[in-house]
């Protein structure tokens, strides 16, 4: 109930302005925020992979209906893409992209504008040596943002999708997915969905997550474990070794912020960890699925509002 509410509540205009006009959010946003600005992107990157680590940025923003917005977006990726490869630090970061973000709900022909839009942004990326993954939405935008991959790696074959477990089409489209080449990131969905498409329960939600995890692990793409889960981050290691894959051969990534002690053992264990590290203004849709996702991170917020955090 409380994770439907805060789902339900990352699209409501008016929590959104209590919670962005509350002193107090401030402290605990930084807590998964890089920050605004691409500079201070760059200054995050640049520390964790001091720290052995591999990042993909994500610059916030999403439900763009604005043209101009959805440019400005692209423009932002292109700047801190550049001051990626301006800093050297280009091999051990990417970008990773809603489509909604760039043109995908924009009236007449938003899936073209999105398309052209990401072209731009995997140029750019491909201009100094990186690559893009698409993030993956709520599940009306599946088979347009699948459909936007497959024109887009014509052209960029080493751009990336996210699938989401909790949808019960994932272990199809990780089938389809799981050819050389193809690189995708399996985490287990931070939307509210209905039953009709997705796993209701978190029971179901992890085995559907094992067996997709199963059908990359053995296919020829290069898989991306999304997890905090102990439990699974162990059966991705098992089911990686019974496939023969080298350490080099697929990834662990988790959020900024969540578990950082574990990212950086993971890293020391010779394992290829990469943080989800999201910046920019547009922070609130995304802060509320975080609280969603985890009992611990509401516990969190609610004592560093109370002044007690």
């Amino acid at each position: 109930m409380l994770r439907t509410a805060l789902l339900a509540a990352a699209r409501e205009p008016r929590v959104r302005h209590l919670v962005e006009a509350n002193p107090l959010t401030r402290p605990v946003v930084d807590r998964y925020i890089a920050g605004t600005t691409a500079q201070d992107a760059v200054r995050t990157t640049r520390a964790l992979a001091d720290h052995g680590l591999h990042v993909t940025l994500d610059h916030l923003g999403e439900d763009t209906t604005d043209a101009d917005k959805a440019a400005a977006t692209v423009a932002a990726y292109r700047t801190v893409l550049d001051s990626l490869g301006s800093a050297g630090l280009a091999d051990r970061a990417e970008v990773s992209v809603k489509l909604s973000a760039v043109g995908q709900f924009l009236p007449g022909d938003g899936a073209k504008i999105a398309l052209a839009n990401a072209q731009r942004i995997c140029e750019a990326a491909a201009a100094v040596g990186t690559t893009v993954t698409l993030d993956m939405e709520d599940h009306t935008t599946t088979d347009s943002t699948l459909d936007i991959l497959r024109d887009l790696r014509v052209d960029f074959p080493s751009a990336g999708a996210v699938l989401q477990a909790y949808l019960r089409r994932t272990e199809q489209d990780c089938r389809d997915l799981a050819s050389a080449g193809s690189r995708v990131r399996l985490c287990k969905g931070a939307y509210a969905e209905p039953e009709s498409v997705a796993f209701p329960d978190k029971s179901e939600v992890d085995r559907s997550y094992v067996r997709c995890l199963k059908t990359l692990m053995n296919g020829e793409g290069y898989p991306m474990v999304a997890t905090h889960d102990p439990r699974m981050v162990a059966i991705a290691d098992d089911l990686a070794q019974r496939a023969g894959r080298s350490p080099e051969s697929f990834e662990f990534q988790m959020l900024y912020g969540i578990r950082p002690a574990e990212q950086e053992r993971l890293a020391a264990e010779g394992k290829r960890l990469r943080v989800y590290l999201a910046y920019g203004d547009e922070w609130y849709g995304y802060f509320m699925r975080r609280l969603a996702e985890r009992p611990a991170n509401i516990a969190f917020f609610a004592r560093s509002l109370l002044g007690r955090g």
